[in-house]
C-alpha cells in the first residue's frame, strides 16, 4: 500500500514538474517512505496515479497551483513546486522550506558579455525564488566581488554557470552544479531549479573537475578554456605590431630598424605575445582537462607546433593530446601512498612532455603543418566570389547565436589565422560580430513602434555594446523574438562579413571594436571596413522593421 500520492501541476513547466517529481521520490525513499507522483501537463498526465495506489495513502501532496487528487486523503500539504525543489523533504514534512544561501561563480571564454549578464540572471531569478545569493564574475579582468571562504562554508549550494574552466578546489565537500551560461541568462530560474534537484557533493582535490550532476565538460568548454587565456596576448601583440608599423612604416620589421623605438615594438608584439600565444592555447587546453600536471605537457606540445609550422592548428591538437593523455595516465598509474606526491610535480609532466614532444615531432607535427600550409596559401589566393563566399559565411556564424558555440567557432578560426599573418578573417569577423547589436539599436530608433517601451530604453546600451564588438548585446532581442531577430542579425552580419572580405580589408587585434580603429595600421582599407558596418547595420535594421510586427499587435 502506498503511504503517500502526490499530484503535480506542472502544466507549461514540464521539465520543472518532473525535477519536481523526482525530488519527492528521492526525499521519500530517503525518509524510508513509500510515494507515487503523477505530472499533470498541457499535454496530457505523466504516471497517473491508479485507484489502487491511491487507496489507503495516508497523506497527499498537492504541487503547484491547482493540483487535486481524487480520492484526497485526510491530511494533504500544499506546495509550489519551487518549494519542493528548493527542499523537497520539508515538504514532505509539512514545514515551510527556507531561504537558501546560494553562492555562483560566473565566466565565459573573453570574460566579458556573458559572464557578467550570467551573473545578473542568477540574482535575479535567486530575489523571484526567495533566495540569498551572492557572485562572483571572473572576467576579462579577473575575478570581481570574489565569495570569502566564510561565504562559501555558509553556503548551501554551489552554482557554476561558465563556459571556460572554473578552479573549483574551494568547494570540496559543498553541493555543485555546474552548466553553461545559456540557460542562466535565458532563464535564470529554472538554471537555479535544475541545480537545486541535480547538484551533487563535490569532492576534495578535483580542482577544475565537473561533478556528475551538472553539465560534463567536453571539447568546447576545453577549447574556449585554451582561447580565454590567449587573447590577452593576441590582443597586446597585435597592437604592438600596429603600432610599430605606425612608428616605422612599412620597414618597421626590417634589421635596419632593430634598434630603433618602432623596431623594439615589434620585437615584444611579434617575437614576444606572438610566439606565446601558440603554446598558451596548447597549455590552458590541457589544463582544463587534466588541471596543472597537463599544463607543461600542453605548452611545451604547442612550441613546438609553432617552431615545426603546424601553428594553432597543431596547438590544438597538442592541447588535447597532452590533456587527455595526462589525465589517462594519472588514473591509471598506481603508486605507493608516499609516492603519490611525485605525479603532479615529476612523473606526471616528465612523462607527458616527453609523450606529447615525440608526437608532435614524429607524428602529427609535420601533416598539420601542411595542411595550415595549404590553407593559408589558399586563403592568401582568396580573391573576388571565393572571399565574399568566405566572408558571408564567417559572417552569418557571428550572429547565428551571438556568443555561442558557432559564433565562437568563427572567432577562434579568425583569431588563429593571426599567427599566420592572415588578417582578412578577422576584419570580417569583427564587423560582423559588431552589426546586430548596432542594427538592432538603429532599429528600436527607425521603427520605435516595433518595440516596447523597455526595449526601446535597452537599445542605446545595446548600441554601446555593439561599438565595442560584444555581439551579446543583441541576444536580449533575439531571445524576446528569436524567428524574426535571429534571420535579419543573420543577414546584415553576412553582407557585413562579405563586404569586409571582398575589399580586402585586415585587423591585426581580435577585440576591441570601433576603438582600436583610430590606431595607425591596426585596420587597413579603413573607409570599407566602415562601409562594411553601415550596410551590414542598415540591412539589420531594415529587415527587422520589416519583419517584426508592432509591439501593440503582439502585446494583444
Amino acid at each position: 500500500m502506498t503511504e503517500i500520492i502526490a499530484s503535480i501541476a506542472a502544466n507549461d513547466a514540464v521539465v520543472q514538474g518532473v525535477l519536481a517529481a523526482e525530488a519527492l521520490r528521492k526525499a521519500a525513499k530517503a525518509a524510508g517512505r513509500s510515494l507515487e507522483v503523477e505530472v499533470h501537463t498541457k499535454d496530457g498526465v505523466l504516471g497517473k496515479l491508479t485507484s489502487a495506489q491511491s487507496a489507503g495513502a495516508s497523506l497527499g501532496l498537492l504541487i503547484g497551483a491547482g493540483a487535486t487528487l481524487s480520492p484526497e486523503p485526510a491530511r494533504t500539504i500544499s506546495a509550489s513546486i519551487d518549494q519542493v525543489l528548493a527542499d523537497p523533504a520539508a515538504v514532505l514534512s509539512g514545514t515551510a522550506p527556507k531561504a537558501l544561501k546560494l553562492v555562483a561563480i560566473t565566466s565565459c571564454p573573453t570574460g566579458i558579455a556573458h559572464t557578467f549578464m550570467a551573473a545578473e540572471g542568477l540574482l535575479q531569478a535567486a530575489q523571484a525564488l526567495g533566495h540569498e545569493m551572492r557572485v562572483e564574475t571572473q572576467g576579462s579582468v579577473g575575478a570581481q566581488t570574489p565569495l570569502t571562504d566564510e561565504e562559501i562554508k555558509a553556503a548551501d549550494l554551489v552554482i557554476i554557470a561558465a563556459d571556460r574552466q572554473v578552479d573549483l578546489g574551494r568547494f570540496a565537500g559543498k553541493k555543485l552544479f555546474s552548466a553553461g551560461t545559456k540557460q542562466a541568462i535565458s532563464d535564470g530560474q529554472t538554471f537555479i531549479r535544475r541545480a537545486l534537484a541535480e547538484a551533487t557533493i563535490q569532492g576534495g582535490g578535483a580542482s577544475g573537475a565537473v561533478p556528475r550532476g551538472g553539465q560534463k565538460t567536453g571539447p568546447y568548454k576545453h577549447l574556449m578554456t585554451g582561447v580565454s587565456f590567449m587573447l590577452p596576448f593576441v590582443t597586446a601583440g597585435g597592437l604592438l605590431i600596429a603600432l610599430a608599423f605606425a612608428f616605422g612604416g612599412i620597414y618597421a620589421t626590417d634589421p635596419s630598424h632593430a634598434n630603433t623605438f618602432a623596431g623594439a615594438l615589434f620585437e615584444i608584439g611579434a617575437k614576444g605575445a606572438f610566439t606565446l600565444f601558440v603554446p598558451i592555447l596548447a597549455g590552458f587546453i590541457a589544463y582544463s582537462i587534466a588541471d596543472r600536471p597537463g599544463l607543461a605537457p600542453g605548452m611545451v606540445g604547442g612550441l613546438l607546433s609553432s617552431q615545426i609550422g603546424a601553428g594553432f592548428l597543431g596547438a590544438i591538437v597538442a592541447g588535447f593530446l597532452a590533456g587527455y593523455f595526462v589525465n589517462w595516465l594519472n588514473k591509471s598509474l598506481k603508486l605507493p601512498r608516499a609516492m603519490e606526491g611525485l605525479k603532479p610535480v615529476l612523473i606526471l609532466p616528465l612523462i607527458g612532455t616527453t609523450v606529447v614532444g615525440l608526437a608532435m615531432v614524429y607524428v602529427v607535427g609535420t601533416p598539420i603543418a601542411h595542411v595550415l600550409t595549404a590553407m593559408t596559401t589558399f586563403l592568401q589566393s582568396m580573391k573576388g566570389t571565393s572571399a565574399v563566399i568566405l566572408g558571408l559565411l564567417l559572417g552569418a556564424m557571428m550572429a547565428f547565436d551571438m556568443g555561442g558555440p558557432v559564433n565562437k567557432a568563427a572567432y577562434t578560426f579568425a583569431v588563429g589565422l593571426l599567427s599566420t599573418q592572415i588578417y582578412g578573417p578577422m576584419a570580417a569577423v569583427m564587423a560582423a560580430g559588431m552589426t546586430p547589436p548596432l542594427g538592432i539599436a538603429l532599429a528600436t530608433r527607425l521603427f520605435p513602434k516595433r518595440f516596447t517601451h523597455e526595449e526601446r530604453e535597452a537599445g542605446l546600451s545595446t548600441g554601446a555594446l555593439g561599438l565595442s564588438f560584444i555581439t551579446e548585446g543583441a541576444i536580449p532581442f533575439a531571445a524576446e523574438d528569436p524567428f524574426r531577430v535571429i534571420p535579419a542579425n543573420m543577414a546584415g552580419s553576412a553582407l557585413a562579413g562579405a563586404i569586409s572580405m571582398l575589399f580586402g580589408v585586415q585587423l591585426r587585434v581580435p577585440h576591441g571594436g570601433i576603438f582600436v580603429l583610430p590606431i595607425p595600421d591596426a585596420v587597413t582599407n579603413l573607409g570599407f571596413y566602415v562601409l562594411a558596418l553601415v550596410a551590414g547595420t542598415v540591412l539589420t535594421a531594415l529587415l527587422l522593421g520589416i519583419l517584426k510586427k508592432n509591439a501593440a499587435e503582439v502585446a494583444a
